[in-house]
């Protein structure tokens, strides 16, 4: 089942001061990126959190479940998505923690 595109707004409004937050429609499901990076999933609508070690230590007690079958693991946020500034601080936490997005070079 594909998200809705009202869930992927409340999400990206839940989120807007964690960095400069843009999201990219992916076979019917969306991934969400804080400064260039890919921190979240958004499938059936549920947010999935890329895992990192800051993540995990913020949100204490973490339920893991993959965005779709045969993904990684992922943290799956529930009721916490009504707490805009839990949320948004989890995206700059999540967002600082992963690598520098490498930039593709084009083959002439």
């Amino acid at each position: 089942m594909a998200s809705d595109k009202s869930f992927v707004d409340f999400i990206l409004d839940q989120i807007e001061d964690a960095g400069v937050i843009t999201c990219r429609k992916m076979f019917g499901e969306y991934a969400v990126y804080s400064n260039g990076k890919v921190v979240a999933l958004i499938c059936d609508n549920q947010l999935f959190i890329k895992q990192t070690n800051g993540g995990r230590a913020f949100i204490g007690e973490v339920k893991e479940a993959p965005a779709y079958p045969g993904a990684k693991m992922n943290f799956l946020i529930g009721d916490k998505i009504e707490d805009r500034e839990w949320l948004s601080e989890l995206i700059r936490i999540t967002e600082r923690e992963l690598p520098e997005v490498k930039k593709k070079v084009r083959k002439l």
